[in-house]
């Protein structure tokens, strides 16, 4: 489990070193290395057993040589080998390590304009969804951030507060439709909802992403008047201008249902302006699907704040060091038994 703790100075933590057996039961065959050891000493003892001759003096020359006694060392070799690989396959592994690391975070409320002009077709397949698809790529690329979303056009509330659980936040985005409120372009308002969110966070650094396609026409706040409230909290409102330059279909409705028709696109590019530089943000003008990704993108490496996370009881396979020695216990073993005793018998 992931803990994270707001920008704190790193420190090297010594590794704690536990080792437990992923397939423990295994190891009840070592009991089979005694037992291989009595056997062979029972066998050794019945090979020597005591032999009446009627002379023994020829056997007087017979000295027995360093490898006579040395053969006993193969088995000793052999034993060793099985052992390991008893170990191998036990998997031995490294637990209840604490491993620290840097990596980076911030909280973010995205503000997303729902308003009827938001389904102009400039987009692929309109404004909204373009700007669907790109949020959600823009969360799931940042999996340490505490994020939320705010949806606005004559009114707003939160559609999800700031969270860590990013595939809720993605299904509560996806939901987001156009005309679940009143129609308009309330920036001040949907503003002011997103500060709301955020400005009680204990967060280093505190993002705004307001992203619109028009010009404020509705709502009892005034934009630069939660612009205000925003530098007051310290948050940096980085403000996104959705639709082409010239004009779009925007969709209009008829007698006949649903139509689109050709209209200039407006945005109010100043006030964006303004109230990005007021907080320290940024102003971005988005004309096509791509262009709205390199924003998300330019936002995404602006937005960088360290802090450092802990993980827990990671488990560090630790078998090849025990593969290793059986392999060369068994490939020496191998070595005495057919070059150097190759003629014992």
């Amino acid at each position: 489990m992931l803990c994270l703790t707001r920008v704190k100075p790193l420190r090297k933590e010594a590794a704690m070193h536990n080792i437990v057996f992923e397939n423990g039961w295994f190891l009840w065959f070592l009991l089979v290395i005694p037992l291989l050891a009595v056997h062979y000493i029972f066998r050794q003892a019945k090979a020597n057993a005591p032999v009446s001759l009627s002379t023994a003096g020829f056997l007087t020359s017979a000295r027995k040589t360093f490898r006579h006694y040395l053969r006993h060392i193969l088995l000793v070799l052999r034993l060793a080998a099985i052992a390991l690989v008893i170990v191998v396959i036990s998997r031995p592994q490294n637990v209840d390590r604490w491993q620290s690391s840097t990596t980076e975070g911030i909280d973010i409320i995205l503000a997303l304009d729902v308003s009827g002009s938001m389904l102009a077709r400039d987009f692929t397949p309109d404004r909204l969804e373009a700007s669907k698809n790109v949020a959600t790529e823009f969360i799931s690329g940042r999996p340490y951030d505490r994020m939320g979303l705010t949806v606005f056009s004559g009114e707003s509330f939160t559609q999800c507060p700031l969270t860590t659980d990013h595939a809720v936040l993605i299904n509560l985005l996806r939901e987001v439709k156009s005309g679940i409120i009143e129609d308009g372009t309330a920036i001040g308002v949907g503003l002011a909802t997103a500060i709301n969110r955020i400005k009680d966070s204990d967060a280093i650094s505190k993002v705004i992403i307001l992203l619109t396609d028009g010009v404020n026409n509705q709502g009892s706040i005034d934009p630069m008047t939660a612009a205000e409230i925003a530098k007051t909290f310290g948050i940096r409102v980085y403000t996104i201008g959705v639709g082409s330059m010239g004009y779009a279909d925007y969709p209009v409705q008829t007698p006949f249902g649903m139509r689109y028709q050709k209209m200039q696109v407006e945005i109010d590019e100043a006030l964006l302006q303004r109230i990005a530089e007021l907080t320290g943000g940024r102003y971005f003008r988005a004309v096509d699907n791509d262009s709205l990704l390199q924003v998300y993108s330019e936002i995404d490496k602006l937005e960088k704040s360290k802090i450092e996370t802990r993980e827990h009881s990671r488990r560090e396979e630790v078998f090849l060091p025990w593969a290793v020695a059986a392999a060369l216990l068994l490939g020496l073993e191998l070595l005495l038994r057919y070059l150097l005793m190759k003629n014992m018998s």
